[in-house]
């Protein structure tokens, strides 16, 4: 396996409580698949991952609070903060129809149904239910609701989204105030 077959799940915010579990943020739209009790991961980058098995998880305000295989003291999981979590593409169920996973529609190329190109999907934000497509576009990024009425086609196969956006969608990203404030 390589570390291109990976696929990030979340990141390790902190440690929590005094017997090795670790607070995760999440970076899956499936939360509950990916963090079960015996399910092993790789920790740290995806170039240099452990696995390990979960071997405990619970979530606390929406974010799991998982123990890990060998991770057994606070200094332990301490030392695994801002640790990565992989799981390797080949262990990702079907997904319904119309239904996509995020890194399939990372690097796809965003149209106007006119075929004029937006830009490319950089990333993909949001919940399941209320997901957004970041593009970098030619003046920066624009962020397009990822809804049947605005995204017409979506081929990740032929790495194309089609859009038909509503007026003003793609140029609220060129409105006055807009620029880049940098303190």
């Amino acid at each position: 396996m390589t570390y291109d077959d990976l696929l990030l799940i979340g990141r390790v915010a902190r440690a929590h409580g005094n017997r090795g579990q670790v607070i995760v943020n999440l970076e899956t739209d499936f939360a509950e698949d990916r963090f079960q009790v015996g399910r092993v991961v790789r920790v740290g980058t995806a170039d240099r991952a452990v696995p390990r098995a979960i071997v405990s998880v619970r979530f606390h305000q929406g974010r799991p609070v998982v123990a890990f295989e060998g991770i057994d003291t606070m200094n332990d999981a301490e030392a695994l903060a801002g640790a990565e979590l992989w799981v390797p593409e080949s262990s990702l169920e079907p997904l319904p129809p119309e239904t996509f996973y995020r890194h399939e529609l990372v690097g796809c190329e965003v149209r106007r149904t006119s075929g004029e190109s937006v830009g490319r999907v950089i990333a993909v934000e949001g919940t399941l239910d209320r997901s957004r497509l970041v593009v970098e576009g030619k003046r920066g990024e624009v962020l397009i609701p990822l809804t049947a009425p605005i995204c017409m086609k979506v081929d990740p196969a032929a790495r194309v989204i089609v859009i038909d956006p509503p007026e003003g969608l793609l140029e609220i990203n060129d409105a006055p105030g807009r620029e880049d404030r940098r303190e």
